[in-house]
């Protein structure tokens, strides 16, 4: 690990994303370039809620649940590249979903990265690619917008 390599890990994360068990889908979130990218972390456990019923004899990490990992990482990035900006307690909402594709299933005991990368916006908006990736083969792919907003709106 290089002396400039910022790795976010739950203490973290939490700080900076109002998400928590157990709906908060993010491990880790790591290779932060401030701005731009960032690769986060989520470990699929046995222990799951959502997998007792997806499916109960041949458990999948939804891919609905997948994109918000994917969007949960951004908002990570979002937060932590303009933390001196936003007002304390900020949320990042989604505000659109395209071209959200799924390509192979995630299964307990895998671990995702989803790599997310910055591709436009502006003020309170952004926009993202993003895509997960399991052992070297992507497995879902989505671009997605993203707008800052204050809780309760």
């Amino acid at each position: 690990m290089s002396a400039d390599e910022i790795i976010l890990k739950h203490n973290d994360i939490i700080k900076l994303i109002p998400h928590r068990y157990p709906f908060l889908l993010v491990d880790k979130v790591k290779d932060i370039v401030p701005g731009e990218s960032a690769i986060g972390i989520k470990a699929i456990t046995s222990t799951e809620p959502h997998l007792f019923g997806h499916f109960p004899d041949h458990p999948i990490m939804p891919g609905v649940l997948i994109i918000e990992a994917m969007a949960q990482t951004a908002g990570v990035l979002v937060a932590y590249s303009e933390k001196d900006k936003l007002k304390q307690d900020m949320h990042v909402y989604f505000t659109t979903i395209e071209n959200a594709r799924f390509r192979a299933p995630s299964h307990p005991g895998d671990v995702l990265e989803c790599h997310v990368r910055r591709v436009g916006g502006k003020s309170m908006l952004h926009k993202f690619e993003a895509e997960a990736i399991n052992d070297g083969k992507r497995v879902a792919t989505a671009s997605f917008s993203a707008m800052i907003v204050e809780p309760g709106r």
